[in-house]
């Protein structure tokens, strides 16, 4: 595989998925193969298609994903990682995701995302790292407090949901922040 970056948690595998290795995929692998490899169903199969087929980068906008993977199942569980990565400037717009309900409230999440802002600061140079969330989702407030990221304000009706558009906080870490937690 083009590339592929794997770091170890205690309970999970995070791989690496860059452009570069979903055109691989998709060039390689059959629907059945992709989808299991993902974890995902038809849906997320056709969003990832077209991710290839339309493109995900430009000359300095990309993105830098972690498969999640639990160790003891061997099964992809949910994504972790940056989308909107601005080469350019340092900074990019974190995400995180885990598929199924089952997964949650088990803390994975918590332990990838230190995985992985750890790798964005050290390995990506990044200065600043964006979280933009809804106002009701606590869970995701949690966490991202956890790792120290402060409250810039809310972007108005910028994240569209079902057809409406919703409103979004914007929270932030910057890179000498997360350092001086590091302590």
């Amino acid at each position: 595989m083009t590339n592929q970056i794997e770091i170890t948690t205690p309970r999970l595998i995070l791989k690496s998925i860059t452009p570069a290795i979903i055109h691989e995929i998709f060039n390689t692998k059959s629907d059945e193969e992709i989808m299991a490899y993902f974890g995902f169903d038809e849906n997320g199969l056709e969003h990832h298609r077209e991710m290839h087929e339309k493109g995900m980068e430009t000359h300095r906008i990309s993105l830098f994903v972690f498969l999640m993977i639990n160790k003891e199942t061997g099964l992809p569980i949910g994504d972790c990682g940056f989308h909107t990565w601005n080469k350019t400037h340092n900074r990019t717009e974190v995400f995180y995701l885990l598929r199924n309900e089952s997964d949650k409230r088990k803390g994975y999440m918590t332990e990838a995302l230190e995985a992985v802002l750890k790798f964005g600061f050290t390995e990506l140079n990044l200065h600043r790292i964006e979280a933009l969330i809804a106002a009701e989702n606590e869970p995701s407030l949690r966490l991202l407090l956890r790792y120290g990221f402060t409250k810039e304000g809310t972007m108005r009706e910028d994240y569209l949901v079902n057809g409406k558009n919703e409103d979004s906080e914007c929270y932030s870490l910057l890179k000498w922040e997360w350092e001086k937690n590091q302590d």
